[in-house]
């Protein structure tokens, strides 16, 4: 598995599918990009942490009991339970009782699709 994210001087470059942005931008527009950048930035950090990011790698593939986390993770429950409680505070993840069991899934596409980002850029061997 490589690592690699060196740019290619080769390759050639794609469209963004980024907005242009310049100073004569209406003020109800820039506090919407405030605003937007805000809510990218929290979610950002929610993710920026490793046991987090794991959890949303086994989480993409379908909902998982805290149990089967920690044991997919060899984490201790308190480890697990704490990022977990981070990532619901943030609207990532959702819960689920059934009994005892509690399971979580997400709570809606937005982390799968990083996920599958952050895969093709730092982990797919190519």
């Amino acid at each position: 598995m490589t690592f690699d994210v060196t740019p290619d001087p080769n390759a050639t470059a794609t469209p963004s599918r980024l907005p242009v942005f310049d100073a004569d931008m209406c003020a109800e527009d820039m506090d919407k990009m405030m605003k937007n950048a805000q809510a990218a930035s929290n979610f950002l950090k929610a993710i920026s942490h490793e046991g987090r990011l794991m959890i949303l790698c086994h989480l993409a593939s379908g909902e998982k009991s805290v149990t089967e986390l920690e044991d997919l993770l060899s984490a201790r429950q308190a480890a697990v339970s704490q990022q977990l409680s981070r990532l619901r505070l943030e609207g990532l993840v959702t819960p689920r009782r059934e009994g005892k069991t509690i399971y979580y899934s997400l709570t809606d596409d937005r982390p799968r699709q990083i996920m599958e980002v952050v895969y093709d850029l730092f982990c797919r061997d190519d």
